[in-house]
């Protein structure tokens, strides 16, 4: 109930009446039935427009800590967590991953849907980057359509590294749903898995406009890190280096003397 709370009462009206979000492609949304939805990340704001643009709620999983925390505050964060749409990732498989692909096989077989981020975190620099192959492995052993979704505009409402930054327009657009049917019971050759996800990155790349790196978006994440850090200790360095020219530039050096001496003649 508290979903519907915040989408239609308490949260909703006031994103739509300030931000004015657009929605494109919601005939390709089922009326009923499972799905998985899954789309680019830009921002932090982008679990808020893409589930407003679905009249369907829409089920992401958290970290199990957002539900756990003792406490008055605890229970404000769990109530916020899952009346937005979110469950806790199952703890009980052998890592993280496992534990996502149980709590969304369980939220598809319940036939709701399951909205996932392909790129497992948000792109930094507003490009597309490589998607992780766990979006296919959940369509292939659930055999439910994977509904490739846009969100554009919410790097620029909610900028990397800051809390806002500009009103503007968001758009979603939900792309044509994707069968995979074909490669029914070969959910665990890597090659099939791989192509099924970067099909599936395809679809976001034409809806998104973005450009697309192949590349994991953590790894290019750390490589900009380590440039970062390198430029700075180059710079001062470079600083370093032309304090200590100018250092020794202002100390004149005492030079030999430029009187001759040889005995002068009597």
């Amino acid at each position: 109930m508290f979903y519907w709370f915040l989408k239609w009462i308490a949260l909703g009206p006031v994103l739509r009446l300030v931000f004015r979000p657009r929605a494109e492609g919601l005939e390709n949304l089922p009326t009923e039935g499972p799905a998985i939805l899954a789309s680019n990340h830009l921002s932090y704001a982008d679990w808020l427009f893409m589930p407003l643009a679905v009249p369907r709620r829409v089920t992401f999983v958290a970290k199990a800590e957002y539900f756990t925390t003792p406490g008055i505050k605890g229970w404000f964060q769990k109530l916020f967590f899952s009346g937005s749409g979110q469950v806790p990732i199952d703890r009980s498989g052998a890592s993280a991953a496992e534990g996502a692909l149980v709590t969304a096989k369980r939220v598809l077989a319940e036939g709701d849907l399951f909205g996932i981020y392909p790129e497992g975190t948000r792109s930094h620099d507003g490009r597309l980057y490589r998607g992780k192959t766990g979006v296919a492995r959940l369509a292939l052993e659930t055999g439910v359509p994977v509904i490739p979704v846009a969100v554009i505009g919410t790097d620029e409402i909610a900028p990397p590294g800051k809390k806002f930054g500009s009103f503007i327009r968001p758009k979603v657009r939900f792309g044509t749903p994707l069968d995979f049917e074909r490669y029914e019971g070969l959910e665990n050759d890597r090659y099939i898995l791989r192509s099924v996800t970067d099909e599936i990155m395809y679809e976001i790349m034409r809806l998104s406009g973005q450009e697309y790196v192949d590349m994991y978006a953590t790894r290019a994440k750390d490589e900009q890190k380590k440039a970062t850090e390198a430029a700075r200790a180059a710079e001062r360095s470079a600083s370093a280096a032309a304090a200590a020219a100018s250092s020794g530039g202002a100390a004149s050096p005492q030079g030999p003397s430029t009187e001759s001496s040889e005995p002068r003649a009597s």
